[in-house]
């Protein structure tokens, strides 16, 4: 076969497959296959001759694109836009080290072109990789053309259609790094969509494109050389995936190859954990068997006790699928840690995830190898409190290896090397919401939220599912409610995010909520407030607490716990949900507690005296939301009360006649039971009983408020 070529002979071919003057061509390069060119075989002189060829045909008007991918944020390396090579060969690399070349800001799939196009493909690209205002939807709205030397029509064009298509099979995936701009730093991230690693059933397959293209004509193919330019307009590869895929979703994965759906979600290669407990089990019962489990945010054993929950009180489980976008977060993948340890370079092992789940980083990346100590050091998380505990620690998004330990413990290494494994793997999962509904005579609803996700924590998340739990199963017994009860158990967070993100038209009807946490401490109750801190629910829940825990405090948002209620008081959302807790004040050094986050929150540190004293004032707080009506007077002017027997004598029954008078002068049609409450200096449960009393005499009706509804 003809091993060299001239620059017209590649002209030729490139008309023969379709290219035109003015086009933007995007082409995946081998171009050493082609043999080499007339004149000689360095590299300039074959890079002149290809790209020569290139604008002979597209003309000066004409812009040539080239991938000049890195992976960098994937391997966890710093990119440089000016300075980072290209890994895709020989004619990618010269381009991009072009004078008049631009290149664009994608930390991973990263293209330079040249032409007069060059900087509308390649400048202020998005974030997301394959996304809206990338390189390749810029290269689809301009009508490009894909044109392939020396491999099939299939590209990373493809991807993006892919995504665009919403395959299932993919998914996205956040990568944070740093850019390197003009020599300075800078933090960002990019958005991969990307594939599986674990399951070989998602790995990309083109070849089946390629004989689609080829089949149905989209595809046309030209000689040079010894090689091939393949060529395909980038709206025909839209087009033939879209049509293809419409009768087989599974085309370019292996499965596809089979005619059979790919497992997405791989079976459990370490067995789900088999948790044991009677029906109606005690809060102790519970807090003890799931307190051991794993519950990282996406992961077999958070599966487990969720589904444990769930054959206590009747939970709809809804599940977010890995690479969901829920608002501006992205759902994660699956965690699964089967093995870990360190160990002496004579072998003899010093820490080991097999003693205690907690000795890893949280979604920590796999690694294998030895380390020098330093290096060790710089990878093990310490509690910033205790020396001899181990740290509960977890990065979901922050890609590196991790171990924890005691600060005794790291402190105590001395050794020049150590041996390290941590055999960890990412792989497509579903984050879960576990939620209960007790219906209510409005559609008005009341949420209690709790977080399970807290690996190996008894008090911190866990306390307050249990409670949550222990309180829906009183009001189920409870003939009449007025508003409904939405109980949501969570994963720390992300879970609230992704519940509300998509389920927003439940979210118009929540009236407020309480956010339970750390329930099982001695610490007398704190209570956060809501973002406004002045709502009807604020009011109620602080009525509540005053007289239900004269030792509690009160405290504005954000200032007591930082847990899902902030979620719910963030824009867009404006659900006044408040915090539950029994933290230490802002200025305690032991905040929230000492014993936060690390391997001493056991069952231990949980009293149940507290717990039941928990479920009793969420009981009250539900009780007073449920009794706070507006009273509407069906009197004028003062009352004559000795007609309705409630006179006091003003002064030697001085408390009642003030009580009496108070509140009848703030009847008003407006005025909520709490807020009369308030105005007055009395508590909800004297003033309630006193309007009860006007009720009873028919001095008052009771309506909702808002909506006037006499009750």
């Amino acid at each position: 076969m003809q091993s060299h070529y001239t620059r017209l002979a590649m002209a030729e071919a490139l008309e023969q497959v379709g290219l035109k003057r003015g086009d933007a061509v995007f082409s995946h390069s081998n171009v050493g296959y082609f043999g080499y060119p007339e004149g000689g075989v360095s590299r300039d002189n074959v890079f002149q001759t290809i790209l020569g060829a290139f604008f002979d045909v597209i003309g000066s008007e004409g812009t040539v694109v080239v991938p000049t991918f890195t992976y960098s944020f994937c391997r966890r390396d710093p990119f440089d836009p000016d300075n980072t090579p290209s890994e895709m060969g020989i004619f990618s690399e010269m381009l991009r080290a072009h004078h008049q070349a631009r290149r664009s800001h994608d930390p991973i799939f990263s293209v330079a072109a040249l032409g007069p196009r060059a900087e509308d493909l390649t400048s202020d690209v998005s974030a997301e990789c394959f996304g809206k205002d990338s390189f390749w939807d810029r290269f689809l709205q301009m009508g490009g053309i894909v044109c392939n030397m020396n491999f099939d029509a299939g590209s990373t064009f493809i991807h993006y259609v892919e995504r665009c298509l919403n395959v299932p099979y993919r998914y996205d995936k956040l990568f944070p790094g740093t850019f390197i701009i003009n020599g300075r730093e800078k933090r960002g991230a990019a958005i991969y969509f990307c594939l599986d690693l674990s399951n070989s059933d998602t790995i990309a397959t083109f070849e089946p494109f390629h004989e689609a293209a080829v089949r149905t004509g989209v595809a046309r193919t030209s000689a040079v050389g010894r090689g091939q330019f393949v060529a395909i307009r980038a709206s025909g590869v839209y087009g033939l995936i879209e049509d293809e895929l419409s009768t087989n979703p599974w085309l370019l994965t292996p499965a596809g190859k089979r005619d059979a759906a790919p497992v997405l979600i791989q079976p459990a290669q370490q067995g789900r954990s088999k948790i044991h407990l009677e029906k109606d089990a005690s809060m102790r019962e519970i807090l003890q068997a799931l307190w051991p489990l794993k519950r990282d945010l996406v992961s077999e054993d958070y599966d487990a006790a969720l589904e444990t929950l769930s054959e206590q009180i009747p939970l709809t489980i809804h599940e977010y699928p890995t690479g969901s976008h829920c608002w501006t977060w992205i759902i994660p993948e699956k965690w699964t840690c089967r093995e870990a340890y360190v160990e002496t370079v004579d072998g003899q092992r010093i820490l080991s995830y097999e003693d205690n789940p907690l000795h890893v980083l949280s979604y920590s990346l796999p690694y294998n190898g030895t380390v020098a100590r330093d290096t060790l050091l710089r990878h093990l998380y310490v509690h910033p409190k205790i020396p001899e505990a181990t740290p509960a620690a977890y990065r979901h998004y922050h890609r590196d290896w991790g171990l924890c330990c005691s600060r005794t413990f790291k402190e105590s290494l001395t050794e020049d090397e150590y041996r390290v494994v941590i055999d960890s793997f990412f792989s497509f999962g579903t984050l879960k919401v576990g939620e209960m509904v007790l219906p209510g005579e409005t559609e008005q609803c009341v949420v209690l939220c709790a977080h399970l996700a807290s690996p190996c924590q008894a008090n911190y998340g866990l306390s307050g599912v249990v409670v949550g739990l222990r309180v829906m199963r009183e009001l189920s017994r409870r003939e009449r409610l007025r508003y409904a009860y939405r109980f949501l158990i969570v994963p720390r967070t992300l879970g609230s995010v992704a519940y509300l993100s998509h389920n927003q038209e439940v979210v118009s009807r929540m009236k407020g909520g309480i956010s339970l946490d750390m329930l099982g401490l001695k610490n007398p109750h704190a209570l956060g407030l809501s973002l406004s801190g002045d709502t009807e629910m604020d009011r109620c829940l602080v009525a509540a607490l005053e007289e239900g825990d004269p030792e509690a405090w009160t405290a504005p948002f954000r200032t007591t716990t930082f847990s899902d209620e902030l979620n719910f008081n963030a824009p867009g959302v404006r659900v006044p949900m408040l915090s539950l807790s029994r933290a230490l004040p802002a200025h305690d050094p032991d905040r929230p507690y000492k014993e936060h986050l690390s391997g001493l929150d056991t069952p231990d540190l949980v009293c149940d005296e507290r717990l039941d004293q928990s479920v009793c004032l969420v009981l009250r707080m539900v009780d007073t939301l449920e009794r706070n009506l507006v009273p509407m007077s069906t009197f004028k002017g003062q009352i004559f009360c000795a007609r309705y027997g409630i006179d006091f004598d003003r002064d030697d029954e001085r408390e009642d006649y003030q009580r009496v008078s108070g509140i009848m002068f703030l009847i008003d049609g407006k005025r909520s039971v709490v807020d009369i409450a308030r105005d007055s200096g009395l508590s909800f449960s004297t003033t309630k009983a006193t309007l009860d009393e006007f009720h009873r005499l028919g001095l008052i009706h009771w309506t909702t408020g808002n909506d006037m509804q006499t009750c």
